[in-house]
């Protein structure tokens, strides 16, 4: 090996034109997806305290959001509703009314903008009274009941102009059950992103906020999310997810778990997102607000980082902010 003084690495660092030329991984918004929350009413707004800088929107406000976010070069949303306390029931029977909230949004926002791609979250705990991703019953999740409810709910979403369904619920053989509803359905054409390698996260708290479960949660959610010390199970999960149908994978949360997404992405060689969850949001826009970061900087630094990883995409609140700054 070469050295110094022969050798000086700072001759590639010395202006911005060959630090962009020797750069070994790009970050652009073709790599953002925008999680949105979704409420109901018209001309709604709501500040979410725990999130600064992402609201609820109303339907009709959220058309104007994804045109924004086209506009910035952002592909893709990712919905996530806010569901009224009233229509929460244990069986969650709203998650598969064809005229929910999501529904109506996806429809919306597809008629808006027919070229962004819509990604529809399919999990119980927005609708479930019990807060949980799945059907509860003297205080157990149960799996295969769940996976009938979810079924109901891809379909709905697909019919509703869906462009990618999301199983966010950690329950067993759901990637499979879905796949084959929608194929039998003549759905062929809605992709799968299995949320994979979900682990039972600390960083989850603010999205709670967001979409109304925090309160109604009884226990956590450990008999399905995975346990954060393993990784060997991660692998297993992505594998049965692969093998089941599913098109795209994810890891979730992002930051704490970037050794997994590298793995995920080097075992499995197929399109491997990361979800920047709200809790990791909310610390960096957090630290910004109180002037101990540079919020810019950081939330920019994070997105490479997911990239330097493996991440072919990145689900993020920033999404907006990470655009502007790139366009610069």
């Amino acid at each position: 090996m070469v050295t110094f003084p022969r050798k000086r690495m700072r001759r590639i660092r010395r202006e911005p034109w060959i630090r962009r030329l020797v750069a070994e991984h790009r970050l652009s918004a073709d790599d953002l997806i925008w999680p949105v929350f979704v409420v109901d009413g018209a001309n709604r707004r709501e500040p979410i305290p725990s999130m600064p800088g992402v609201d609820r929107l109303s339907v009709d406000l959220l058309t104007g959001a994804v045109t924004e976010a086209r506009e910035l070069g952002i592909p893709a949303i990712a919905i996530f509703p806010y569901t009224d306390e009233k229509l929460k029931t244990p069986g969650a029977e709203e998650a598969y009314n064809p005229d929910n909230l999501v529904c109506r949004a996806v429809r919306a926002a597809k008629a808006a903008v027919p070229d962004v791609g819509v990604i529809c979250d399919v999990a119980l705990d927005p609708f479930n009274s019990d807060g949980h991703d799945g059907l509860v019953r003297d205080g157990v999740i149960l799996n295969d009941e769940t996976v009938e409810v979810l079924v109901k709910q891809s379909l709905v979403q697909a019919e509703a102009g869906c462009d990618v369904i999301a199983p966010s619920d950690m329950m067993d053989g759901r990637i499979g059950a879905i796949r084959d509803a929608l194929d039998a359905a003549g759905r062929q054409d809605v992709a799968v992103l299995a949320y994979a390698a979900k682990f039972a996260s600390g960083f989850y708290g603010p999205f709670r906020d967001a979409v109304g479960s925090k309160g109604a949660l009884k226990g956590d959610k450990a008999t399905y999310q995975m346990n954060p010390a393993n990784v060997d199970e991660a692998m297993w999960e992505v594998a049965l997810d692969v093998d089941e149908g599913a098109d795209m994978v994810m890891v979730k949360p992002g930051l704490p778990y970037l050794d997994v997404v590298r793995m995920v992405k080097e075992k499995f060689q197929m399109p491997t997102f990361v979800y920047n969850v709200s809790g990791e949001y909310a610390m960096l826009r957090g630290a910004g607000d109180a002037g101990w970061l540079d919020y810019d900087k950081v939330v920019v630094e994070t997105m490479m980082s997911f990239k330097r990883a493996g991440a072919d995409a990145v689900l993020t609140y920033a999404a907006l902010d990470v655009a502007r700054l790139l366009r610069g």
